[in-house]
């Protein structure tokens, strides 16, 4: 029977390898508060420190037969929590994003509906002042805007001048920039 306590961890680890099961106790008591330390200083929560911590010794339980090519057992401990607490905050910022980027979207579709109801509510007000120009200037605002008409197709349809037309349009543009300012104020 060994003297668990006073053997190096080369020692302890050789007995490791052979399912020594006081001496994974003696490295478990010998580690367990250095690596909870480390993992406690770099995690918001105890409870992720401490599994972490765990995980790494169930890991060297499980693997304790491919342990002879480790020349440190305190390094290699030490790179092994490091290791896992780089992948959880990895994983803890890949969570992050996605939660911010849920919200962007579901800010970008309330704001959509939103925009949309605005846009309705404009396209409502254009087509009532647009109904309300003179006749003539409405008919011209029609022709060149709803129908895509070039002011020589709008002059040959109404059997007007050219220069007619640009005045129709741009009085009519005038008057619905005025009545829409003030909407949209």
């Amino acid at each position: 029977m060994y003297n668990y306590n006073i053997l190096n961890d080369k020692e302890l680890t050789g007995l490791l390898q052979q399912a020594d099961e006081y001496a994974f106790t003696e490295i478990y008591n010998r580690y367990w508060d250095k690596l909870f330390t480390v993992a406690a200083n770099k995690l918001r929560e105890l409870d992720e420190a401490e599994e972490i911590v765990q995980d790494i010794f169930v890991s060297l339980w499980k693997r304790r037969e491919d342990l002879a090519d480790i020349n440190s057992l305190s390094a290699y401990l030490s790179v092994s929590v490091k290791y896992r607490i780089i992948k959880l905050l990895d994983k803890q910022a890949q969570q992050q994003k996605y939660t911010d980027y849920t919200q962007y979207v579901k800010t970008l579709t309330d704001d959509s509906t939103q925009q949309w109801l605005e846009f309705e509510e404009l396209r409502t007000r254009l087509a009532g002042f647009v109904a309300d120009l003179p006749e003539k200037c409405r008919l011209v605002y029609q022709l060149s805007r709803d129908s895509g008409f070039s002011h020589k197709k709008i002059a040959e349809e109404l059997s007007i001048s050219e220069k007619t037309v640009e005045a129709h349009l741009s009085k009519a543009l005038k008057t619905l920039r005025t009545r829409l300012s003030s909407f949209l104020l």
